[in-house]
């Protein structure tokens, strides 16, 4: 990866893809930030760059083709070309599938899947001609299904397919595609977890303090990225899980169930007590 690399990242107003946005523009990158709020990333903008040489903020809403299609053109016009594209726009729920409505479900698809999707299409030829690399944030349910999680992890499921695919197709063109698993970290995206009817349930239901923090997350995707890496799994317990889970994939739906039978105010309480 080029000292000067261009790199893209949805997301970016918060949680990982700004702390994303700080350590790549530290290592010296141009950055274009894309979010739906752009008071929020105008904001860091002018913290980190306020003349604005090296940081680019552009509004945008992943669910919207045309909106990642403009992202990606403004984005080559700015910088003329695109070295890195970081898929971090994600959003999740916490309810079970017997009670979600299917519009949660279609919300969590559009965000997490199919924003990936049109971003990557309008990037990659633009990535073709860098050689640059891809990026999916995806997660321990990318590999394992979490019950209360189901459209979560149905969104993970999807991206990782859909970027092994990708890594496979590209393997003589010179494009890297890396999937980052982090495990849990502290960020606001619990807090903006969708409820069962879709409304926002405002509250964490881990304790943030035993997880990852956004910005060690953001340092390990940098290095990941720079060794062109295909896959990074961080945390022990996501590790030990994926592992168990290669072997010994009945253990670990036991201990999946118990752990999220043990979160504050689990739905599974209720529905296995009936």
């Amino acid at each position: 990866m080029k000292a000067d690399a261009v790199v893209v990242i949805t997301g970016a107003s918060s949680g990982i893809g700004l702390e994303c946005a700080r350590e790549f523009f530290r290592q010296g990158c141009r950055i274009v930030m894309a979010s739906r709020s752009l008071k929020e990333l105008e904001g860091i903008q002018h913290e980190l760059d306020p003349e604005g040489k090296r940081i680019l903020v552009i509004q945008t809403d992943v669910t919207k083709e045309e909106e990642c299609k403009e992202l990606i053109q403004k984005a080559v016009g700015k910088f003329g070309r695109i070295d890195v594209l970081i898929n971090n726009a994600g959003i999740t729920m916490r309810a079970l599938f017997n009670d979600v409505d299917i519009d949660v479900l279609k919300q969590l698809m559009d965000v997490n899947f199919w924003g990936m999707v049109y971003c990557t299409k309008y990037a990659l030829p633009y990535l073709l001609e860098s050689k640059g690399s891809i990026v999916g944030m995806s997660s321990v349910a990318g590999y394992k299904g979490l019950p209360t999680r189901s459209g979560y992890a149905a969104t993970k499921f999807a991206m990782e397919g859909f970027l092994e695919t990708l890594r496979i197709e590209n393997r003589r063109t010179g494009v890297h595609v890396l999937i980052a698993r982090p495990g849990f970290v502290a960020t606001n995206i619990r807090n903006k977890m969708m409820s069962a009817n879709g409304t926002m349930q405002g509250v964490s239901h881990k304790d943030e303090a035993k997880s990852m923090s956004a910005a060690e997350v953001s340092r390990e995707i940098f290095k990941a990225v720079k060794k062109r890496k295909s896959y990074m799994i961080l945390s022990s317990t996501a590790i030990l899980s994926f592992w168990l889970n290669k072997f010994f994939p009945a253990l670990v739906d036991r201990l999946v169930f118990k752990h999220v039978f043990e979160e504050k105010d689990s739905p599974l309480k209720n529905y296995h007590t009936k």
